[in-house]
């Protein structure tokens, strides 16, 4: 294979996989900022609506770690192809529904089938992230990824609300799914399931990739050693950052879900200027990730992963339960606005360890243990979408958010079992079948 002199192939294809981060929360988002115009037209109420959120929210987690298991085997390629597919025909097929008696039934099975074609995204790409990435660049990779999901969900607001007001809640959902369709297509288009078989990577930069990857490869395609599940189920670090990621999950999707009803319906800003402060946490979220994933990567360099990873991620779900308790206290709905952001803000800065860790210990199975790892979270999340409405119909609002910061304390807390050099290792006998 002729290769180019010089490249940078595998920052271009982590820049594809941000793109196709924020288009999937574009996707997941939209419905929040069209919630409740869908439950006028309805007639749903905010706990009806929070059934709808959860059960994208149910699908996406059920389907996390067979996502992660088809990416390892089929390769992170075909995979964000067809997943990217899938959740643009959902997406379209949401502003299909009418107002008939089933019109909830319709709704739930929907974003159902929606979550489960999105389950793929993060697996996938942190199957892409172990085979493509050193170690050393894996903070900053899963930063931007991630901070996809900030600019995705901060353009969702004002986006979706232009296009509402003007022209109704299912033309939104049209241009997500038509938006997704594209960049799906750039992807199948540029990437390839290791650097060795991309025709434009350079021999230094295929080197720089293999000499940092720390990997075993399997038939020099840049392949890992699959672990079964019976060494990923008794990791004691695979089900730490589980549990860390169940209460991540539960705090972000209050965020995600609820932020923008709470603006309107809580602290009585109106429709623009509910979509002006609601995109802050996700503006925060954007810069929070990749600022977390390159602080990582510097500390991890000069401390070991101790430091750089586990207590990144502490430090930061620690200050996000300080941010969400004073927050929610304030009197003033724009200081609780960006109070609440920094919290969105701090919770982010920890994404890229989540990521980074599973992919170094997991290797060749990362994205089926980052899967696992990501089905808490959604569960986390589904969780929330629900019971936070209850929670502030009996309790008030004030403690669904104290509810949140008790748990990303909790998050922080598990981070102290986390050993970021343990690496899943193949049995003898799976080594000899």
């Amino acid at each position: 294979m002729n290769r180019p002199a010089n490249s940078r192939v595998r920052w271009f294809l982590i820049f594809w996989l941000f793109v196709l981060s924020a288009v999937a929360f574009l996707d997941r988002v939209n419905i929040s900022i069209a919630g409740p115009s869908i439950a006028s037209e309805f007639a749903l109420s905010n706990i009806q609506l929070g059934w709808v959120f959860s059960s994208f929210l149910v699908g996406y987690a059920v389907f996390q770690t067979i996502g992660g298991w088809l990416a390892d085997r089929w390769g992170p390629r075909r995979v964000l192809t067809v997943g990217v597919l899938w959740w643009g025909i959902f997406t379209a097929l949401t502003a299909t529904i009418s107002a008939t008696a089933g019109a909830l039934i319709f709704f739930i099975a929907i974003r159902f089938l929606l979550g489960a074609g999105e389950a793929i995204i993060y697996p996938a790409s942190n199957q892409f992230v172990a085979r493509w990435i050193p170690t050393g660049e894996r903070g900053v990779a899963n930063g931007v990824i991630f901070a996809g999901v900030g600019v995705g969900a901060s353009v969702t607001p004002p986006v979706v609300t232009f296009i509402l007001i003007r022209y109704g809640w299912r033309l939104s959902f049209w241009i997500s799914a038509f938006v997704g369709l594209l960049a799906g297509a750039v992807w199948y288009a540029t990437s390839r399931d290791a650097p060795e078989a991309h025709p434009r990577v350079s021999d230094a930069e295929l080197a720089t990739i293999q000499a940092g990857r720390e990997s075993r490869l399997a038939g020099g395609r840049g392949e890992e050693e699959f672990v079964s599940w019976g060494t990923i189920l008794t990791s004691k670090e695979v089900w730490a950052v589980t549990l860390s990621y169940v209460c991540y999950g539960y705090v972000a999707w209050i965020f995600f879900s609820w932020f923008y009803i709470y603006l309107k319906q809580v602290r009585g800003l109106d429709l623009k200027a509910s979509a002006i402060y609601g995109t802050l946490p996700f503006l925060a979220m954007a810069i929070g990730c990749p600022l977390g994933g390159a602080i990582s990567d510097s500390l991890t360099r000069r401390y070991g992963k101790r430091i750089g990873r586990c207590g990144i991620a502490a430090v930061a779900l620690g200050l996000t339960s300080i941010f969400l308790f004073l927050g929610s206290n304030a009197e003033n709905a724009h200081v609780a606005s960006v109070v609440l952001a920094g919290g969105a803000g701090a919770l982010y800065f920890s994404q890229s360890s989540f990521w980074s860790v599973t992919a170094d210990i997991s290797g060749g199975s990362s994205g089926s243990v980052s899967g696992f790892m990501n089905m808490g979270a959604q569960l986390g999340g589904a969780v929330t979408a629900s019971l936070t409405p209850i929670l502030a119909a009996r309790f008030g609002w004030i403690v669904s958010f104290y509810v949140a910061a008790g748990l990303a304390a909790a998050g922080a807390i598990a981070w102290l079992a986390v050993d970021p050099t343990a690496r899943l290792a193949p049995s003898q006998r799976e080594k000899a079948s």
